[in-house]
C-alpha cells in the first residue's frame, strides 16, 4: 500500500521547525507544493508553477529530524 504525505517537517523542535504542506502556496506565491515524495532514501518536495509545471524543489537532509504527516481519507 503506498501512502500518501500530506505534511513533512524538518528540525529539532516541532515549533520551530520547516513544515512543508501539499497545497500551500511558496516562493511568494508562484508556486504551490504539488507533492512530497518518499522514494525510499530520500524525500523530494515538488512544486508546480502557474503554467502547470512541476519541479522538485527541496529534497532534505536525512540526516536531520523529520516528522511526516500522511493524509487519512476514509
Amino acid at each position: 500500500m503506498k501512502l500518501e504525505i500530506r505534511k513533512i517537517t524538518i528540525g529539532l523542535d516541532y515549533k520551530n521547525s520547516m513544515h512543508y504542506i501539499v497545497g500551500q502556496e511558496v516562493l511568494g506565491g508562484s508556486n504551490t507544493i504539488h507533492a512530497i515524495i518518499d522514494n525510499g532514501n530520500d524525500y523530494y518536495v515538488w512544486i508546480e508553477n502557474k503554467n502547470k509545471e512541476l519541479s522538485v524543489w527541496k529534497s532534505p537532509n536525512k540526516n536531520l529530524p523529520i516528522l511526516v504527516e500522511f493524509n487519512i481519507n476514509y
